[in-house]
């Protein structure tokens, strides 16, 4: 991986999904057509999975790299995990696009919002919630609330996971969010079942519908990459992953 910020946790990714205000089609022959044309653009992806509620196309998991693709009833999610540059993630992001309007008969008033999201994965077998807590938040005023007292001796730290959003326009139509992301614990505080799970930070950039016309997708991308590269850039890289990168000791790695 050759995108800077590759070089600061275990996996670095980009996703995106596009919300609507209608269900997308349903019908066999039209999902089944969209994923075939998909898959001749993208050989590599090749896996074709049915959730529940989701629909998925991705690249093998095998590899440090890969690409897939989701649909649920309301939305289209995609997602270029350890892109090689953000170019090529962007381009991946940017061609579905133009696709999926075509072939899922999406209009510019369906549109409810288009979202782009880099994500970081940091390797900690350790508490993750008491490493969040001991970096972002223990010598806080919000510290206090959850630092035990000599009248609570088995008391620790259970849940951090903070979450900010903030509005970028005067309209509201373009918000900002940070989020750190901890693997639950059971009831009673173990971590044993996600010894080998990652904290994960996000920055997430979303631009509320409706748009005037399908063409307005490319512009409206560019104004959240460029957005979440500087987000990333002068807020979550100095003030949350690294803070917290220099709380995960070694033998917690």
């Amino acid at each position: 991986m050759t995108t800077s910020y590759g070089a600061l946790c275990t996996d670095f990714y980009i996703n995106q999904k596009l919300a609507l205000k209608m269900d997308l089609p349903s019908e066999r022959e039209t999902l089944l057509h969209f994923f075939d044309q998909v898959r001749k653009t993208h050989p590599g992806m090749t896996r074709f999975r049915r959730y529940e509620d989701e629909l998925s196309l991705e690249s093998s998991r095998r590899e440090a790299e890969y690409t897939w693709l989701s649909l649920r009833q309301g939305s289209i999610r995609t997602g270029h995990v350890n892109p090689q540059t953000l170019e090529d993630a962007y381009a991946f992001h940017q061609r579905m696009l133009e696709v999926t309007p075509y072939y899922l008969t999406i209009s510019p008033l369906d549109i409810d919002y288009l979202e782009l999201m880099f994500g970081f994965d940091l390797e900690c077998k350790g508490n993750h919630d008491e490493v969040v807590f001991d970096a972002l938040i223990a010598d806080s005023p919000l510290g206090a609330l959850m630092t035990p007292t000599d009248a609570e001796p088995g008391a620790k730290i259970l849940d951090v996971q903070p979450v900010f959003g903030m509005n970028l326009a005067d309209d509201g139509r373009l918000q900002a969010y940070f989020e750190v992301k901890t693997r639950r614990r059971s009831r009673r505080g173990s971590g044993r079942r996600y010894s080998d799970e990652p904290i994960s930070l996000f920055v997430t950039l979303r631009r509320y519908g409706p748009i005037d016309k399908l063409d307005d997708f490319e512009p409206i991308f560019q104004t959240l990459a460029s957005h979440c590269e500087t987000l990333a850039n002068e807020r979550l890289v100095p003030n949350l992953l690294n803070p917290i990168v220099q709380h995960i000791t070694p033998s917690s790695r």
